[in-house]
Protein backbone atom coordinates (compact mmCIF):
# COMPACT_ATOMS: atom_id res chain seq x y z
CA UNK A 1 0.00 0.00 0.00
CA UNK A 2 1.37 3.42 -0.95
CA UNK A 3 2.26 6.00 1.68
CA UNK A 4 -0.24 8.43 0.14
CA UNK A 5 -3.11 5.98 0.42
CA UNK A 6 -2.07 5.04 3.94
CA UNK A 7 -2.06 8.67 5.03
CA UNK A 8 -5.43 9.25 3.39
CA UNK A 9 -6.86 6.33 5.35
CA UNK A 10 -5.38 7.79 8.53
CA UNK A 11 -7.03 11.13 7.73
CA UNK A 12 -10.39 9.38 7.37
CA UNK A 13 -9.88 7.55 10.67
CA UNK A 14 -9.15 10.90 12.34
CA UNK A 15 -12.26 12.42 10.77
CA UNK A 16 -14.39 9.50 12.00
CA UNK A 17 -13.15 10.19 15.52
CA UNK A 18 -14.18 13.84 15.22
CA UNK A 19 -17.67 12.83 14.11
CA UNK A 20 -17.89 10.18 16.83
CA UNK A 21 -17.27 12.67 19.62
CA UNK A 22 -19.42 15.35 18.06
CA UNK A 23 -22.36 12.93 17.99
CA UNK A 24 -21.97 11.90 21.61
CA UNK A 25 -21.20 15.38 22.98
CA UNK A 26 -24.18 17.25 21.56
CA UNK A 27 -26.28 16.28 24.58
CA UNK A 28 -23.71 17.82 26.94
CA UNK A 29 -23.45 21.06 24.95
CA UNK A 30 -27.24 21.42 24.83
CA UNK A 31 -27.85 20.21 28.40
CA UNK A 32 -29.40 23.39 29.77
CA UNK A 33 -31.47 23.94 26.61
CA UNK A 34 -32.75 20.36 26.56
CA UNK A 35 -33.55 20.52 30.29
CA UNK A 36 -35.66 23.64 29.68
CA UNK A 37 -37.39 22.30 26.56
CA UNK A 38 -37.99 18.73 27.76
CA UNK A 39 -38.31 19.31 31.53
CA UNK A 40 -35.35 17.15 32.56
CA UNK A 41 -33.78 17.22 36.01
CA UNK A 42 -30.07 16.69 36.72
CA UNK A 43 -30.98 13.11 37.65
CA UNK A 44 -32.73 12.64 34.29
CA UNK A 45 -29.65 13.89 32.48
CA UNK A 46 -27.49 11.61 34.61
CA UNK A 47 -29.70 8.66 33.69
CA UNK A 48 -29.32 9.42 29.98
CA UNK A 49 -25.54 9.57 30.23
CA UNK A 50 -25.61 6.35 32.26
CA UNK A 51 -27.71 4.37 29.77
CA UNK A 52 -25.39 5.58 27.00
CA UNK A 53 -22.40 4.25 28.92
CA UNK A 54 -24.16 1.03 29.85
CA UNK A 55 -25.13 0.32 26.24
CA UNK A 56 -21.59 1.01 25.07
CA UNK A 57 -20.19 -1.23 27.80
CA UNK A 58 -22.44 -4.14 26.86
CA UNK A 59 -21.71 -3.69 23.17
CA UNK A 60 -17.96 -3.68 23.81
CA UNK A 61 -18.27 -7.33 24.85
CA UNK A 62 -18.67 -8.20 21.18
CA UNK A 63 -17.50 -5.07 19.33
CA UNK A 64 -13.81 -5.91 19.24
CA UNK A 65 -14.54 -9.52 18.33
CA UNK A 66 -16.64 -8.28 15.39
CA UNK A 67 -13.84 -5.93 14.30
CA UNK A 68 -11.26 -8.74 14.46
CA UNK A 69 -13.58 -11.06 12.53
CA UNK A 70 -14.53 -8.71 9.67
CA UNK A 71 -11.20 -6.86 9.42
CA UNK A 72 -10.48 -3.16 9.59
CA UNK A 73 -11.77 -2.28 6.12
CA UNK A 74 -15.37 -3.36 6.67
CA UNK A 75 -15.35 -2.58 10.40
CA UNK A 76 -14.91 1.14 9.79
CA UNK A 77 -17.88 1.23 7.42
CA UNK A 78 -20.08 -0.69 9.86
CA UNK A 79 -19.08 1.54 12.77
CA UNK A 80 -19.59 4.96 11.22
CA UNK A 81 -22.77 4.12 9.30
CA UNK A 82 -24.51 2.60 12.32
CA UNK A 83 -23.67 5.31 14.85
CA UNK A 84 -24.55 8.09 12.37
CA UNK A 85 -28.05 6.69 11.95
CA UNK A 86 -28.39 6.41 15.74
CA UNK A 87 -27.26 10.03 16.14
CA UNK A 88 -29.82 11.23 13.62
CA UNK A 89 -32.54 9.36 15.52
CA UNK A 90 -32.11 11.82 18.43
CA UNK A 91 -33.59 14.55 16.26
CA UNK A 92 -36.77 12.56 15.68
CA UNK A 93 -37.76 11.78 19.30
CA UNK A 94 -39.83 13.74 21.78
CA UNK A 95 -40.27 11.84 25.06
CA UNK A 96 -37.67 11.00 27.68
CA UNK A 97 -38.14 7.29 26.98
CA UNK A 98 -37.58 7.76 23.25
CA UNK A 99 -34.49 9.83 23.95
CA UNK A 100 -33.18 7.06 26.20
CA UNK A 101 -33.64 4.51 23.39
CA UNK A 102 -31.70 6.77 21.01
CA UNK A 103 -28.89 7.09 23.58
CA UNK A 104 -28.77 3.31 23.93
CA UNK A 105 -28.51 2.91 20.16
CA UNK A 106 -25.74 5.52 19.94
CA UNK A 107 -23.74 3.99 22.78
CA UNK A 108 -24.01 0.49 21.32
CA UNK A 109 -22.96 1.48 17.81
CA UNK A 110 -20.17 3.86 18.83
CA UNK A 111 -18.52 0.95 20.66
CA UNK A 112 -17.25 -0.22 17.27
CA UNK A 113 -15.31 2.99 16.68
CA UNK A 114 -12.36 2.62 19.05
CA UNK A 115 -11.37 -0.99 18.25
CA UNK A 116 -11.83 -0.34 14.51
CA UNK A 117 -9.62 2.77 14.57
CA UNK A 118 -6.89 1.25 16.70
CA UNK A 119 -6.82 -1.95 14.70
CA UNK A 120 -6.57 0.08 11.49
CA UNK A 121 -3.60 2.08 12.74
CA UNK A 122 -1.97 -1.04 14.18
CA UNK A 123 -2.31 -2.65 10.74
CA UNK A 124 -0.93 0.28 8.75
CA UNK A 125 2.02 1.61 10.79
CA UNK A 126 5.17 0.21 12.39
CA UNK A 127 6.05 0.84 16.06
CA UNK A 128 7.77 4.25 15.83
CA UNK A 129 5.21 5.75 13.45
CA UNK A 130 2.33 4.03 15.23
CA UNK A 131 2.45 6.22 18.34
CA UNK A 132 2.43 9.39 16.23
CA UNK A 133 -0.53 8.05 14.22
CA UNK A 134 -2.26 7.10 17.48
CA UNK A 135 -1.68 10.62 18.77
CA UNK A 136 -3.22 12.11 15.65
CA UNK A 137 -6.16 9.70 15.88
CA UNK A 138 -6.69 10.36 19.57
CA UNK A 139 -6.59 14.13 18.99
CA UNK A 140 -9.69 13.70 16.86
CA UNK A 141 -11.73 13.27 20.02
CA UNK A 142 -10.59 16.70 21.11
CA UNK A 143 -11.21 18.41 17.79
CA UNK A 144 -14.70 16.96 17.87
CA UNK A 145 -15.10 18.37 21.35
CA UNK A 146 -13.70 21.74 20.17
CA UNK A 147 -15.95 22.05 17.15
CA UNK A 148 -19.16 20.83 18.80
CA UNK A 149 -19.59 23.60 21.43
CA UNK A 150 -18.65 26.24 18.87
CA UNK A 151 -21.07 25.12 16.15
CA UNK A 152 -23.93 23.22 17.79
CA UNK A 153 -25.40 26.07 19.90
CA UNK A 154 -25.72 28.26 16.79
CA UNK A 155 -27.45 25.46 14.88
CA UNK A 156 -29.80 24.81 17.80
CA UNK A 157 -30.68 28.49 18.17
CA UNK A 158 -31.24 28.98 14.45
CA UNK A 159 -33.08 25.77 13.49
CA UNK A 160 -33.88 23.99 16.75
CA UNK A 161 -32.09 21.33 18.78
CA UNK A 162 -33.35 18.56 16.49
CA UNK A 163 -31.37 19.98 13.56
CA UNK A 164 -28.12 19.71 15.55
CA UNK A 165 -28.52 15.94 15.80
CA UNK A 166 -29.73 15.46 12.22
CA UNK A 167 -27.00 17.51 10.56
CA UNK A 168 -24.13 16.06 12.59
CA UNK A 169 -25.30 12.49 12.11
CA UNK A 170 -25.77 13.07 8.40
CA UNK A 171 -22.08 13.97 8.04
CA UNK A 172 -21.25 10.40 9.04
CA UNK A 173 -23.07 9.04 6.02
CA UNK A 174 -20.99 11.34 3.82
CA UNK A 175 -17.89 9.89 5.52
CA UNK A 176 -18.99 6.34 4.63
CA UNK A 177 -19.15 7.31 0.96
CA UNK A 178 -15.63 8.78 1.16
CA UNK A 179 -14.28 5.61 2.80
CA UNK A 180 -15.87 3.41 0.13
CA UNK A 181 -14.29 5.52 -2.60
CA UNK A 182 -10.89 5.25 -0.91
CA UNK A 183 -10.68 1.64 0.18
CA UNK A 184 -13.80 -0.22 -1.00
CA UNK A 185 -15.43 -3.14 0.77
CA UNK A 186 -13.28 -5.91 -0.66
CA UNK A 187 -10.71 -7.60 1.56
CA UNK A 188 -7.07 -7.00 0.78
CA UNK A 189 -5.34 -9.50 -1.46
CA UNK A 190 -3.66 -12.31 0.41
CA UNK A 191 -0.28 -10.65 0.00
CA UNK A 192 -1.37 -7.28 1.39
CA UNK A 193 -0.32 -7.41 5.01
CA UNK A 194 0.27 -4.92 7.74
CA UNK A 195 3.98 -4.45 7.20
CA UNK A 196 5.00 -7.90 6.09
CA UNK A 197 7.50 -9.56 8.39
CA UNK A 198 8.20 -6.28 10.17
CA UNK A 199 9.96 -6.38 13.54
CA UNK A 200 9.31 -3.81 16.24
CA UNK A 201 11.74 -0.90 16.45
CA UNK A 202 13.67 -2.52 19.28
CA UNK A 203 14.57 -5.49 17.09
CA UNK A 204 12.56 -7.90 19.23
CA UNK A 205 11.24 -9.63 16.12
CA UNK A 206 7.55 -9.65 17.06
CA UNK A 207 5.62 -10.72 13.95
CA UNK A 208 3.55 -7.93 12.48
CA UNK A 209 1.69 -9.61 9.64
CA UNK A 210 -2.03 -8.89 9.80
CA UNK A 211 -4.34 -9.06 6.79
CA UNK A 212 -7.45 -6.96 6.34
CA UNK A 213 -9.59 -10.13 6.14
CA UNK A 214 -9.95 -10.60 9.89
CA UNK A 215 -9.10 -13.60 12.04
CA UNK A 216 -10.52 -16.01 14.59
CA UNK A 217 -10.10 -15.01 18.23
CA UNK A 218 -10.18 -17.26 21.30
CA UNK A 219 -11.94 -15.65 24.28
CA UNK A 220 -10.16 -18.06 26.62
CA UNK A 221 -6.78 -16.82 25.42
CA UNK A 222 -7.84 -13.18 25.68
CA UNK A 223 -9.29 -13.47 29.18
CA UNK A 224 -6.41 -15.49 30.65
CA UNK A 225 -3.71 -13.12 29.35
CA UNK A 226 -2.36 -10.78 32.05
CA UNK A 227 -1.78 -8.10 29.42
CA UNK A 228 -5.52 -7.91 28.75
CA UNK A 229 -6.14 -7.09 32.41
CA UNK A 230 -3.28 -4.59 32.51
CA UNK A 231 -5.07 -2.60 29.78
CA UNK A 232 -8.53 -3.15 31.31
CA UNK A 233 -7.50 -2.08 34.81
CA UNK A 234 -5.89 1.09 33.52
CA UNK A 235 -9.03 1.92 31.54
CA UNK A 236 -11.16 1.54 34.68
CA UNK A 237 -9.07 4.16 36.44
CA UNK A 238 -8.64 6.74 33.68
CA UNK A 239 -11.84 6.54 31.64
CA UNK A 240 -14.05 7.63 34.51
CA UNK A 241 -12.17 10.96 34.48
CA UNK A 242 -12.63 11.48 30.75
CA UNK A 243 -16.33 10.63 30.75
CA UNK A 244 -17.09 12.80 33.76
CA UNK A 245 -15.48 15.85 32.18
CA UNK A 246 -16.90 15.17 28.72
CA UNK A 247 -20.48 15.24 29.97
CA UNK A 248 -20.13 17.78 32.81
CA UNK A 249 -17.67 20.50 31.72
CA UNK A 250 -20.43 22.78 30.32
CA UNK A 251 -22.35 22.29 33.57
CA UNK A 252 -19.17 23.06 35.55
CA UNK A 253 -18.95 26.47 33.89
CA UNK A 254 -22.65 27.06 34.44
CA UNK A 255 -22.50 26.23 38.17
CA UNK A 256 -19.12 27.75 38.97
CA UNK A 257 -19.20 30.87 36.80
CA UNK A 258 -22.88 31.20 35.72
CA UNK A 259 -22.14 30.90 32.00
CA UNK A 260 -24.96 29.93 29.62
CA UNK A 261 -24.45 27.48 26.75
CA UNK A 262 -23.23 30.14 24.32
CA UNK A 263 -20.95 31.81 26.87
CA UNK A 264 -19.47 28.43 27.83
CA UNK A 265 -18.77 27.49 24.21
CA UNK A 266 -15.35 29.14 23.85
CA UNK A 267 -13.97 28.02 27.27
CA UNK A 268 -15.14 24.45 26.61
CA UNK A 269 -13.64 24.47 23.12
CA UNK A 270 -10.38 25.89 24.49
CA UNK A 271 -10.07 22.99 26.95
CA UNK A 272 -10.38 20.41 24.21
CA UNK A 273 -8.03 22.30 21.91
CA UNK A 274 -5.39 22.13 24.65
CA UNK A 275 -6.21 18.43 25.05
CA UNK A 276 -5.59 17.86 21.33
CA UNK A 277 -2.03 19.07 21.72
CA UNK A 278 -1.57 16.65 24.60
CA UNK A 279 -2.60 13.79 22.34
CA UNK A 280 -0.21 14.78 19.58
CA UNK A 281 2.70 15.52 21.92
CA UNK A 282 2.15 12.27 23.81
CA UNK A 283 2.42 10.22 20.62
CA UNK A 284 5.40 12.22 19.36
CA UNK A 285 7.30 11.94 22.66
CA UNK A 286 7.21 8.15 22.89
CA UNK A 287 8.09 7.89 19.20
CA UNK A 288 11.16 10.06 19.79
CA UNK A 289 12.22 7.97 22.78
CA UNK A 290 11.95 4.78 20.71
CA UNK A 291 13.91 6.38 17.87
CA UNK A 292 16.59 7.28 20.42
CA UNK A 293 16.98 3.65 21.49
CA UNK A 294 14.60 3.39 24.46
CA UNK A 295 12.77 0.07 24.68
CA UNK A 296 9.24 0.32 23.32
CA UNK A 297 7.37 -0.44 26.54
CA UNK A 298 9.73 1.75 28.58
CA UNK A 299 9.11 4.67 26.22
CA UNK A 300 5.35 4.31 26.57
CA UNK A 301 5.54 4.10 30.37
CA UNK A 302 7.86 7.11 30.65
CA UNK A 303 5.36 9.34 28.83
CA UNK A 304 2.56 7.88 30.96
CA UNK A 305 4.45 8.81 34.15
CA UNK A 306 4.96 12.42 33.06
CA UNK A 307 1.28 12.62 32.09
CA UNK A 308 0.17 11.23 35.45
CA UNK A 309 2.27 13.77 37.34
CA UNK A 310 0.76 16.64 35.32
CA UNK A 311 -2.72 15.56 36.50
CA UNK A 312 -1.99 16.42 40.14
CA UNK A 313 -3.01 20.15 40.09
CA UNK A 314 -6.52 19.56 38.69
CA UNK A 315 -8.42 20.01 42.03
CA UNK A 316 -7.42 23.69 41.93
CA UNK A 317 -9.95 24.23 39.10
CA UNK A 318 -12.81 24.21 41.62
CA UNK A 319 -11.22 26.95 43.78
CA UNK A 320 -10.34 29.67 41.26
CA UNK A 321 -12.46 32.79 40.66
CA UNK A 322 -11.52 33.37 37.02
CA UNK A 323 -12.94 30.84 34.58
CA UNK A 324 -9.89 31.12 32.30
CA UNK A 325 -7.75 29.81 35.14
CA UNK A 326 -10.16 26.88 35.36
CA UNK A 327 -9.75 26.42 31.60
CA UNK A 328 -6.00 26.16 32.15
CA UNK A 329 -6.26 23.50 34.85
CA UNK A 330 -8.90 21.46 33.02
CA UNK A 331 -7.07 21.81 29.71
CA UNK A 332 -3.86 20.51 31.29
CA UNK A 333 -5.85 17.65 32.80
CA UNK A 334 -7.38 16.51 29.53
CA UNK A 335 -4.12 17.03 27.64
CA UNK A 336 -2.41 14.76 30.16
CA UNK A 337 -5.24 12.25 29.86
CA UNK A 338 -4.83 12.16 26.10
CA UNK A 339 -1.05 11.74 26.24
CA UNK A 340 -1.54 8.88 28.71
CA UNK A 341 -4.33 7.35 26.61
CA UNK A 342 -2.36 7.51 23.34
CA UNK A 343 0.47 5.57 24.91
CA UNK A 344 -1.91 3.08 26.50
CA UNK A 345 -3.42 2.38 23.05
CA UNK A 346 0.03 2.17 21.48
CA UNK A 347 1.20 -0.14 24.26
CA UNK A 348 -1.75 -2.41 23.48
CA UNK A 349 -0.66 -2.76 19.84
CA UNK A 350 2.94 -3.27 21.02
CA UNK A 351 2.30 -6.12 23.45
CA UNK A 352 -0.87 -7.79 22.15
CA UNK A 353 -0.71 -10.08 19.08
CA UNK A 354 -2.23 -8.28 16.11
CA UNK A 355 -4.91 -10.92 15.59
CA UNK A 356 -6.63 -10.00 18.86
CA UNK A 357 -5.91 -6.27 19.28
CA UNK A 358 -9.53 -5.33 18.59
CA UNK A 359 -10.87 -7.79 21.15
CA UNK A 360 -8.48 -6.65 23.88
CA UNK A 361 -9.27 -3.00 23.17
CA UNK A 362 -12.95 -3.85 23.55
CA UNK A 363 -12.41 -5.61 26.89
CA UNK A 364 -10.57 -2.53 28.11
CA UNK A 365 -13.25 -0.22 26.77
CA UNK A 366 -15.95 -2.36 28.40
CA UNK A 367 -14.28 -1.98 31.79
CA UNK A 368 -13.66 1.73 31.21
CA UNK A 369 -17.27 2.34 30.21
CA UNK A 370 -18.61 0.48 33.26
CA UNK A 371 -16.39 2.68 35.40
CA UNK A 372 -17.52 5.81 33.56
CA UNK A 373 -21.16 4.78 33.77
CA UNK A 374 -20.93 4.35 37.53
CA UNK A 375 -19.20 7.68 38.02
CA UNK A 376 -21.71 9.54 35.82
CA UNK A 377 -24.64 8.08 37.74
CA UNK A 378 -23.15 8.94 41.14
CA UNK A 379 -21.99 12.38 39.98
CA UNK A 380 -25.48 13.34 38.81
CA UNK A 381 -26.71 12.76 42.36
CA UNK A 382 -23.83 14.31 44.29
CA UNK A 383 -22.45 17.28 42.34
CA UNK A 384 -25.42 19.43 43.35
CA UNK A 385 -24.62 18.77 47.02
CA UNK A 386 -20.83 18.56 47.16
CA UNK A 387 -19.63 20.30 44.01
CA UNK A 388 -16.79 19.17 41.78
CA UNK A 389 -13.99 19.12 44.37
CA UNK A 390 -14.17 15.40 45.33
CA UNK A 391 -14.32 14.30 41.71
CA UNK A 392 -11.34 16.39 40.69
CA UNK A 393 -9.36 15.02 43.65
CA UNK A 394 -10.08 11.50 42.39
CA UNK A 395 -8.94 12.50 38.90
CA UNK A 396 -5.63 13.78 40.30
CA UNK A 397 -4.48 10.36 41.56
CA UNK A 398 -6.19 8.00 39.11
CA UNK A 399 -3.41 8.02 36.52
CA UNK A 400 -0.58 7.23 38.94
CA UNK A 401 -2.64 4.27 40.15
CA UNK A 402 -3.23 3.17 36.55
CA UNK A 403 0.48 3.31 35.74
CA UNK A 404 1.34 1.31 38.85
CA UNK A 405 -1.15 -1.36 37.72
CA UNK A 406 0.36 -1.49 34.21
CA UNK A 407 3.92 -1.74 35.50
CA UNK A 408 2.93 -4.72 37.62
CA UNK A 409 1.31 -6.69 34.79
CA UNK A 410 3.09 -5.73 31.55
CA UNK A 411 6.58 -7.15 30.88
CA UNK A 412 9.43 -4.69 30.73
CA UNK A 413 10.75 -5.36 27.24
CA UNK A 414 9.62 -6.58 23.86
CA UNK A 415 11.59 -9.84 24.09
CA UNK A 416 9.64 -10.81 27.21
CA UNK A 417 6.40 -9.73 25.56
CA UNK A 418 7.12 -11.93 22.58
CA UNK A 419 7.91 -14.84 24.87
CA UNK A 420 4.46 -14.79 26.46
CA UNK A 421 2.51 -14.06 23.25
Amino acid sequence: MSATRRNLLLALVILSGILNYADRQIIAVLKTLLQAKLNWSDADYGDLTTVFQFAAALAYVGAGWVVDRVGWRRANILAVASWSLAAMAHGMVRTFGQFAVARVALGATESLGTPASIKTIGALFEARARSVAMGAMNSATNFGAVITPLVVPSIAMAWGWQAAFLLTGGLGLVWVAAWLLTVGTASAPAGEVRIAGEADATGGGRAAAETAKGSSVSWRVVLTDRRTWAIAGAKVLIDQVWWLLLFWIPDFFHRQFHLDIEQAAVPTAAIYLIAAFGSIIGGWASGRLIAGGTAVTDARKTVMLVSALLMLPVPLASFVDNYWLAVGFLGLTLASHQAFSVNLFALTTDVIPASRVGTVISVGALCGNLSGMTVLWVASRTIGKFGYGPWLALAAVAYLLALAWIRRLVPQDVEEVAAVA
